[in-house]
């Protein structure tokens, strides 16, 4: 998967929205607006890195975000080219980045992977909401004229780019700009447009603090759990292959595929949480192009099918059951492969060990077998 960081662009000063404090760093349904938004890509799992960008005179609220913070410049096109420059300097460089306003706290994960999935064939994407009321001109509290709502948007973030021709137009852009998009159309980008959402408001007026708390509140959240289980037996072979790490054992483990118990035990605690059967439905074993494949093809298959249903894997515990071999000193490495092909934080990874106490076919040491728990976030 590329890589991918998120600017979030708090360095405004939010008058119209009132309170004291600017908007981003006012309280919001228990939290501060710029909490809700943080966490909406902190949470994403394509999302690799982030950036806020913030007002000089904004650093005593910066403490405990747990992100980079970088100081915004004299404009929004400066904030923004401020937080590029920063994410330049990392090693690699991403190659895509998604670019926010934190005024807008209740920016669904499903709309994230929107923008996402369009960048794997644009340079660059953003959603709008078409125009759908009849639009007039007014001057002095009266309507002077009418315009044609044909082909009008109203334009939302995130918007997401190519990063290294993000980057290169904001460094040749002078003067204002509406947004990154009009940077990026001046720049001669093509941009597509998807479905935007009517709940991705921008705190812009008094009232809308109160909108946004309905939504956050009001948003129904799809918790899943799936549990998987999988057993291989013993046969020929010098190793095992568990979790992605392959182990030197005396026997290796008999399956249609490369037999990774461990692997396949958490692929179908994906699928059981999406309600979409298990492996043997999506790779059936009577299809000799899956003979000897590598498990990590099924996870990342389960891994991207959630993704697609808008669902964040926000945890996956997995128990292997053996007495041979010690799967102790692999753990830490299982748990590093595992967290890598399901593009997650390891500590949201939990690979362990037991035994049956010498009871049953674990026991006597004819197979493996693996217990796995999945756990599925839809906002």
């Amino acid at each position: 998967m590329p890589r991918t960081a998120a600017i979030i662009v708090a360095a405004g000063r939010g008058i119209r929205a009132g309170g004291g404090l600017p908007k981003q760093w006012r309280p919001l349904a228990g939290q501060r607006v710029i909490d809700w938004t943080l966490a909406a890509f902190k949470t994403h799992p394509s999302v690799d890195n982030i950036v806020i960008v913030h007002h000089s005179g904004d650093l005593a609220h910066i403490g405990g975000l747990d992100v980079v913070c970088v100081q915004g410049g004299d404009s929004r096109n400066a904030s923004v080219r401020n937080g590029l420059e920063a994410l330049a300097t990392l090693n690699p460089p991403p190659e895509r980045v998604l670019i926010h306003d934190a005024a807008r706290p209740a920016t669904s994960q499903a709309l994230i992977s929107a923008v996402l999935t369009m960048l794997d064939h644009s340079d660059a994407a953003a959603p709008a909401l078409a125009v759908t009321d009849a639009l007039w001109r007014g001057a002095d509290g009266h309507v002077t004229g009418t315009q044609d709502r044909d082909g009008l948007y109203r334009a939302q973030t995130p918007q997401g780019f190519r990063f290294d021709a993000i980057l290169k137009a904001h460094r040749n852009t002078d003067g204002p700009a509406a947004d990154d998009v009009e940077v990026a159309r001046k720049a001669g980008l093509a941009v597509s447009i998807i479905s935007g959402d009517e709940d991705n408001l921008k705190i812009t007026r008094p009232e809308d603090f109160a909108r946004a708390e309905r939504i956050l509140k009001g948003r129904d959240m799809d918790i899943r759990v799936g549990n998987g289980f999988d057993v291989h037996r013993f046969g020929d072979g010098a190793h095992v292959t568990l979790c992605g790490i392959d182990i030197p054992h005396e026997r290796g483990l008999q399956g249609h595929s490369d037999a990774d118990v461990g692997m396949h035990a958490v692929t179908d605690a994906i699928y059981g949480a999406l309600g979409d059967g298990d492996i043997g439905q999506h790779f059936p074993p009577s299809d000799p192009q899956w003979k000897g494949a590598a498990s990590e093809i099924f996870l990342r298959h389960a891994c991207d099918l959630a993704r697609t249903r808008g669902f964040t894997i926000t945890h996956a515990d997995c128990t292997l059951i053996c007495e041979h071999p010690k799967i102790g000193p692999h753990a830490p490495a299982m748990k590093a492969k595992m967290a890598e092909i399901m593009m997650l934080d390891p500590d949201r990874i939990s690979v362990k060990a037991t035994t049956s106490e010498r009871l049953g076919f674990t026991g006597r040491g004819e197979g493996i077998a693996s217990i796995a728990t999945a756990t599925l976030v839809r906002v």
